[in-house]
């Protein structure tokens, strides 16, 4: 089996979850590389983000800067950047 590494970015409430950070890298089994598989990596990775992370109500994707439609797992390849964008609240 062989890994790659997906760029994930963070946005708003997602990076304060993530600890302040903007994006990391992460790696995961090529043959099982989707956005499903991601959101449960990014939830044992950062504790505190899994609540956010886990739930598509709350948490939009976007892989390779176009939103990824809820209910859809998109696979994901190597090189491959997908940001985390958290609910906008504001009016």
């Amino acid at each position: 089996m062989s890994s790659i590494s997906i760029k994930v970015l963070f946005f708003a409430s997602a990076r304060e979850a993530a600890g302040g950070i903007t994006s990391a890298s992460v790696e995961l089994d090529s043959d099982v590389a989707n956005t499903k598989v991601l959101r449960s990596k990014l939830a044992s990775l950062y504790p505190k983000l899994a609540s956010l992370v886990l739930d598509e109500d709350n948490l939009t994707l976007a892989l390779n800067e176009e939103y990824v439609p809820m209910g859809e797992v998109l696979k994901l390849n190597g090189g491959d950047t997908v940001a985390l964008i958290p609910p906008i609240s504001g009016g």
